[in-house]
């Protein structure tokens, strides 16, 4: 399923399960839908099955939200003794997502759901009339089962599950690679078909070294691993080390559960030669999550390091802000230089991620999917550089392969069932039908595709290629917009975060 079509069916206010595989858009796509549903009045609220997660769409956990914290089950009368700020944001709530639905355990969707029924006073309605999109990829980390609390599966399994009567909107189009030949390995795990051809060009890339001086992160399976290379790493430079301390506000518990989250350290300490990484996205498209640079300075005056990213562009690296919200209160925030030494990382943390370029370990991989996640993060085979990999690398669940099966069955059925909406004015539910505004918003959109066809369309790799061409080859602005589809102004943004903000335009 395209996204436009996933994004009119979200609007239109149905129950969805937005999934597909790593790089096709799925995060892209839910702040879109995030920032027209606020535009248009209705509470949104945000949270994924790990912190980490959660602060790449800016909400909370999943658990918080729901007030079930680590409990395995819900005791009696639980509703008692939920604090009132809880009950008013999971009573005002229209919209609920949970993000990185794979690692969530049946059993706890089907405490969130007994939560919210009970709250909204609604026993008959799953999560209480809620719209629910959960958004994931099955063939990613499973949720993780520890020998000290109930044992659980995919929320596949959940009573709730079938009930939803979920709407499976699976993105196929690759927004994040660019080389055939990973895209066919990728797929190849998961569809559970992994050949010898697939492995042997995997194999390859042990034997290639990276260029001399070229930066680049270590993706480990432990974090033992990490700490210890990163530890080293620093302390070969020679160099005066300056450390960053976090600022905080919020209470202590909340704050402690956002640091859980944040990839930047509370103390951040660097030396120029520090090979670093960019942990959150620039609001003016510098660098985004996973950009790699060095530190090749500091700011007289302020000591903020300058770093020189692997596209050669030098920014200076401010303090930037991680807020933990419940619903539409912030509970906590820290403050901190948005960086971490990148010598190595582990693949965990790097979920959501697009890496340059990376040295992976996949020698002790010890669950299904873990190779996956890892080697999706790049962009192309030529940007991997591979230490060792095991046969588990390789694996992912026999029951996410089942389950994706029953999905693109299911996205097939549903792209007929909803062909009405795809190009049409996007209108909401019933629910949303009295906030006149995101109508109006995308009666606007409409309007402006009259006479820019891709406006506010995510761009494709053909196009991107194009517009780099062409505007190399001195095509006018106003050509390319006309070429593309796209207001001028567009253009001239998308040129400047391929070439920089300083290009000429």
């Amino acid at each position: 399923m395209d996204q436009q079509l996933a994004l009119n069916i979200l609007l239109d206010g149905h129950n969805v399960l937005l999934t597909g595989p790593a790089g096709s858009g799925k995060t892209y796509l839910l702040n879109q839908f995030i920032k027209l549903v606020k535009h248009g009045g209705r509470k949104v609220s945000v949270t994924a099955t790990t912190g980490l997660a959660a602060t790449h769409l800016g909400g909370t956990t999943i658990h918080s939200w729901s007030g079930i914290g680590i409990a395995d089950s819900l005791t009696a009368g639980f509703a008692e003794h939920f604090s009132k700020g809880r009950l008013d944001i999971i009573g005002k709530t229209d919209i609920l997502i949970i993000d990185e639905i794979s690692m969530l355990h049946d059993y706890r969707l089907d405490m969130v759901d007994e939560v919210c029924r009970v709250v909204r006073k609604q026993p008959d309605k799953p999560f209480g009339g809620i719209q629910v999109v959960l958004c994931g990829d099955f063939f990613q980390l499973p949720p993780v089962n520890r020998s000290d609390s109930r044992a659980g599966g995919f929320v596949t399994n959940s009573t709730v599950w079938q009930e939803l009567d979920l709407v499976v909107c699976y993105l196929e189009d690759q927004h994040r690679q660019n080389d055939e030949g990973l895209i066919e390995v990728l797929n190849s795990i998961r569809t559970g078909d992994v050949r010898r051809n697939h492995a042997e060009r995997l194999l390859s890339r042990t034997e290639i070294d990276a260029p001399e001086g070229l930066r680049l992160t270590e993706l480990h399976t432990v974090n033992v691993d990490v700490d210890t290379i990163n530890a080293k790493e620093l302390e070969k430079l020679d160099a005066d080390e300056i450390a960053f301390e976090q600022t905080t506000t919020g209470s202590q518990n909340y704050i402690e559960s956002l640091q859980r989250s944040v990839l930047a350290p509370d103390t951040l300490k660097l030396k120029v030669g520090a090979l670093v990484m960019a942990v959150k996205n620039s609001t003016d498209k510098k660098y985004m999550n996973g950009s790699i640079g060095e530190v090749v300075s500091f700011e007289p005056g302020t000591d903020y390091p300058i770093i020189k990213f692997v596209n050669n562009q030098e920014v200076i690296m401010q303090p930037d802000t991680w807020e933990l919200r419940d619903g539409d209160k912030k509970r906590a925030s820290i403050t901190q230089i948005p960086l971490r030494l990148a010598w190595a990382i582990t693949i965990h943390k790097s979920q959501g991620m697009t890496l340059d370029a990376a040295q992976i370990d996949l020698r002790k991989a010890f669950v299904p999917g873990m190779g996956y996640v890892a080697l999706s993060r790049l962009r192309s085979l030529d940007d991997l550089y591979l230490r060792g990999i095991n046969q588990m690398a390789l694996k992912v669940s026999d029951e996410a392969l089942e389950i994706d099966n029953v999905l693109r069955s299911k996205t097939r059925e549903d792209s007929v069932r909803f062909k009405h909406l795809r190009g049409s004015t996007t209108k909401l539910g019933t629910t949303a039908a009295k906030k006149p505004q995101v109508s109006g918003w995308a009666e606007k959109i409409e309007k402006m595709r009259k006479t820019f066809p891709n406006a506010y369309r995510p761009w494709t790799r053909a196009d991107d290629e194009l517009l780099k061409q062409d505007f190399q080859n001195g095509t006018s602005i106003a050509k390319l917009s006309k070429r593309l589809g796209r207001h001028e102004g567009s253009i001239v943004m998308r040129i400047k975060k391929h070439f920089g903000e300083e290009v000429e335009v």
